[in-house]
């Protein structure tokens, strides 16, 4: 696990007040950094900056207005941002490939996983531009990177947020921004529900909370612009090597290629 000091920085976490979150911010905290801690749950969310003498936020995530008022109280109360995690995220919860479509639970979520994220990257830029550079990292999914057939909209929106990290990353690397992925496996947090008894039944290895703070510490001191790191247990993290596609002519484009406009 790479060391890094984040002694001066200050940190914002949404969906700080569970799971990931929790663990995240107290990762954050004990590197140095003061934290911000974003949830819906206020209570809890107040419970977890007491504890690492940061500050609670209670916002929506998926509403427009929300992350830009977070980071600018934020700044007012710290004077700067560093570094963000757009950890939010929720389940799909129905199969979305049928008549059966529950559109409102399906807007919900594309709200949280995939809105929240835009809104988020968005906000922070102009505070992180102030700073001559910053962080964001953006807890994806293995889902992600491959089909996830039990849950075809969540799959979509952790596809979506993966794709907008890798062309983000390269769109704000001049500007000393480093945007990355985290794309753990299956994580023991209440957003398994009832699959959590299926995993436990058949010994099916999980990882923790804190495995995705320590992966996030590494992420923080060895990410570079657009890359997507993979989390699974009993493993360290990595930066996935995604493949080069069919070019002019079929020739093979490289996998790092810089789509543009002429």
């Amino acid at each position: 696990m790479s060391t890094v000091d984040l002694t001066g920085q200050v940190a914002l976490v949404t969906g700080g007040a569970g799971g990931i979150g929790v663990a995240v911010v107290r990762r954050l905290a004990k590197l140095g950094a003061r934290v911000a801690v974003l949830d819906l749950d206020a209570a809890r969310a107040q419970r977890i900056a007491s504890e690492v003498g940061g500050i609670a936020i209670s916002g929506d995530v998926a509403a427009p207005s929300t992350m830009p008022a977070v980071v600018e109280q934020v700044e007012k109360e710290f004077g700067r941002l560093d570094i963000v995690h757009l950890n939010a995220g929720i389940g799909g919860g129905q199969a979305g490939v049928d008549a059966a479509l529950d559109v409102a639970r399906y807007r919900k979520l594309v709200g949280v996983n995939v809105d929240h994220v835009v809104y988020g990257l968005c906000a922070a830029v102009p505070a992180l531009r102030r700073q001559g550079g910053g962080k964001i990292v953006v807890t994806a999914s293995l889902a992600g990177l491959t089909a996830m057939p039990a849950d075809p909209l969540y799959t979509l929106t952790k596809h979506a947020i993966v794709g907008y990290v890798r062309a983000a990353g390269k769109a704000l690397a001049d500007d000393g921004i480093v945007v990355t992925a985290l794309c753990p496996g299956f994580v023991d947090t209440l957003l398994l529900g009832a699959a959590k008894e299926e995993f436990d039944a058949v010994e099916f290895p999980l990882l923790t909370p804190d495995d995705i703070a320590e992966a996030l510490q590494t992420v923080l001191a060895e990410g570079t612009p657009g890359e997507a790191w993979v989390i699974q247990p009993g493993g360290q993290a990595s930066a996935y090597q995604f493949r080069g596609v069919p070019g002019v002519g079929g020739r093979q484009m490289p996998p790092d290629v810089v789509l543009g406009l002429v």
